[in-house]
C-alpha cells in the first residue's frame, strides 16, 4: 500500500493543478463576455432572410447614460442605379423607408440570458425595392432585331413578353423599336423580369416595371433648355451651298425649302441674289447643345418679294405655319413642284418636237430631270384614280383633288405602296420614284396639272389660296406671332450692328 502513495499523492496534485487551471480559464472567459456585451463597439449583423434585402446593417451601441433608449438602426444608403439615373434622370430616386430596430431585453430578466447577437426586428413595409446587387443587362438595337429574338437572347419567355406588351397602351409601344436605340433589363433574386428600359433617345425613355398587379409603364422626358439662334445667307451659288455656308444644316434647309414651297418653285424660280432669314430654336442637354429644334420665323427674299413666316401651335396642339401679316396658312391645297430640287427638262407648251417620235407635238405638262429612284410626292390631297401603264407615259399615277382639280405623274420606275388605286392620299405622300418607262429618253418626271378636265400650265396656274387662322386663335396667334417677331428683328439688327463694325475701317 505504501508503494502507490507516492504516486497517488502526484496524481492528486495533478487534479488540484487542473481544477485552479479551469477556475481560472473560466473566470478569464466570464471578464471577456461580460467586457463584450457592454461594451460600446458597433455590432455588425445581418437580418433574417426576408424578401427584401438588406446588407452591412450598422448597429451603434446604447449609451451608458440612457439605458432605456432604444437605438434604431438604418440602412448605408438609398438604393442607387447609376446607369438609370444617367439616362432618366427625371425619376425621382427611390427612398428607403426601413427602419430596424434592436429588441430591448426585459429588465427582469437576468444578464446570462442576454444573447452576444441582438435580435433584429424589421419595423417597416417589406417594398419592391430591387436588391443592392442588382445591375442592368443593356442592349443597343441593330438592324434587323426584333423583341422576341432578344427576349429569347436574355431567356425570357415569349408569355412574358405577351403580358407586357398587352398591359396598357403606353407597353404596346415596346414594340416599336428602332436601329440606335438602347434595351436595358433588370432582373430579380430568382432572374425573372423586374424592369426594363427603352431608351428612345437622351430625352425620352419608356420604362416597364413589374408589380404584384402585373407590368406597369411610365414615359420619362428630360426636359430641354430651349435657346435661339439666327442664320442668314445670300444666294450666290445653289440654297444647299449657300445655307451651308450660313451654318444651317441639310435638315434645316429642307425645312426652310418645304416652308415656303407654296411660294417659291425653288427648280425653277430661285435667282443670285436672293436672300433667307430665319430665327430657329437650338435644344441643350447639361449645357451642351443636344440638336436643332424647329425654324420659328423666316423671311426670304425672291425676285424682288419678300415672303415671310412664323410657326404657331394653336391650343388643341394643331402645328403650322402662317403669313404674320394676314394671318393665312402657309401650306395651300397644292404644292408647285412634286419631285425636291429637281431641274425642268421640257416646259409646258402647245408646240414642241417629240425627242422619240421625231415630230411636233403639244407638251401638256413639265418634265423634271432627276436620278431613277427620286421620291415623288403627292401634289395634294386626293383620291388615286388611276395606277398603271399608260401609253407613252408608262407607268403613270392619277390623283383627283375634289371635283376641280387633277394631277398626273408619268414615266415612274416603280408606285409606292400609298398609290394604290381608290387609296387616299396626303399632300407630300409618295405615291412613286422618278424613272424613264414609256416614251421617255432619261429619268424623268412628267407632271400634268388638270382644271375641270383641261391642262393649264403647273408652274403658272393660280392655285387656290390657303384658309386664315381661325377667328378663335386669331389673338393668341397675334400676342404669340408679334414677340416672335420682335425676337427675330432682335438677332437681325445685331447682326447688322456686327457687319457694320466690320466694315468701319480702323485707325492706324
Amino acid at each position: 500500500m505504501q508503494d502507490y502513495k507516492p504516486h497517488f499523492q502526484k496524481v492528486q496534485r495533478h487534479a488540484y493543478r487542473k481544477v485552479i487551471l479551469f477556475a481560472v480559464i473560466a473566470i478569464i472567459a466570464t471578464a471577456v463576455i461580460f467586457q463584450f456585451e457592454s461594451s460600446e463597439t458597433p455590432i455588425t449583423t445581418e437580418p433574417a432572410k426576408t424578401p427584401f434585402v438588406i446588407q452591412k446593417l450598422k448597429i451603434p451601441g446604447t449609451d451608458s447614460k440612457t439605458p432605456d433608449s432604444t437605438p434604431a438602426v438604418k440602412t448605408e444608403a438609398p438604393l442607387q442605379i447609376t446607369e438609370y439615373e444617367s439616362v432618366a434622370a427625371s425619376r425621382p430616386e427611390p427612398q428607403n423607408t426601413n427602419v430596424i430596430d434592436i429588441a430591448e431585453p426585459d429588465k427582469a430578466e437576468p444578464p446570462e440570458t442576454l444573447s452576444a447577437a441582438a435580435t433584429i426586428v424589421a419595423s417597416a413595409p417589406v417594398t419592391d425595392t430591387p436588391t443592392m446587387t442588382a445591375t442592368w443587362e443593356t442592349r443597343v438595337i441593330k438592324s434587323g432585331d426584333s423583341l422576341a429574338n432578344i427576349f429569347k437572347e436574355w431567356k425570357l419567355s415569349p408569355t412574358t413578353l405577351h403580358k407586357i406588351v398587352t398591359s396598357s397602351k403606353l407597353a404596346k409601344t415596346l414594340a416599336d423599336i428602332h436601329p440606335g436605340e438602347t434595351l436595358k433589363l433588370m432582373r430579380d433574386d430568382d432572374d425573372s423580369l423586374l424592369e426594363l428600359m427603352v431608351v428612345r433617345n437622351p430625352t425620352e425613355t419608356l420604362l416597364i416595371t413589374k408589380t404584384d398587379k402585373g407590368f406597369e409603364s411610365e414615359k420619362i422626358i428630360r426636359e430641354v433648355e430651349v435657346r435661339h439662334a439666327y442664320a442668314s445667307g445670300t444666294i450666290e451659288t445653289s440654297l444647299f451651298i449657300d445655307g451651308q455656308n450660313s451654318g444651317l444644316t441639310d435638315a434645316q434647309i429642307m425645312e426652310m425649302a418645304g416652308i415656303f414651297g407654296w411660294d417659291i418653285d425653288f427648280a425653277l424660280e430661285l435667282r443670285k441674289g436672293d436672300s433667307f432669314k430665319l430665327l430657329y430654336e437650338e435644344h441643350f442637354l447639361d449645357g451642351k447643345k443636344y440638336r436643332n429644334g424647329p425654324i420659328l420665323t423666316a423671311e426670304f427674299h425672291n425676285n424682288q418679294k419678300t415672303f415671310k413666316a412664323v410657326r404657331y401651335t394653336t391650343p388643341d396642339n394643331i402645328t403650322s405655319y402662317y403669313d404674320p401679316d394676314d394671318g393665312r396658312n402657309k401650306k395651300r391645297a397644292f404644292i408647285r413642284t412634286p419631285v425636291k430640287f429637281a431641274r425642268i427638262s421640257s416646259r409646258f407648251t402647245n408646240k414642241r418636237f417629240h425627242p422619240k417620235l421625231k415630230k411636233w407635238r403639244a407638251h401638256r405638262g413639265v418634265d423634271y430631270a432627276a436620278p431613277t429612284g427620286t421620291p415623288i410626292k403627292a401634289a395634294g390631297k386626293g383620291k388615286v384614280t388611276f395606277r398603271g401603264k399608260k401609253g407613252g407615259y408608262g407607268k403613270t399615277v392619277m390623283i383627283q383633288h375634289g371635283t376641280k382639280y387633277t394631277t398626273l405623274y408619268a414615266h415612274l420606275s416603280k408606285y409606292s405602296k400609298n398609290s394604290r388605286k381608290g387609296k387616299t392620299v396626303s399632300q407630300g405622300q409618295v405615291i412613286g420614284y422618278v424613272g424613264k418607262t414609256g416614251l421617255a429618253t432619261g429619268p424623268h418626271l412628267h407632271y400634268e396639272f388638270r382644271v375641270n378636265g383641261v391642262h393649264r400650265n403647273p408652274l403658272t396656274v393660280k392655285l387656290p389660296k390657303a384658309d386664315p387662322i381661325s377667328k378663335k386663335y386669331r389673338q393668341d396667334f397675334n400676342a404669340k406671332s408679334t414677340e416672335l417677331i420682335a425676337t427675330f428683328k432682335r438677332f437681325a439688327g445685331n447682326e447688322q450692328q456686327i457687319a457694320k463694325t466690320e466694315d468701319t475701317p480702323k485707325d492706324g
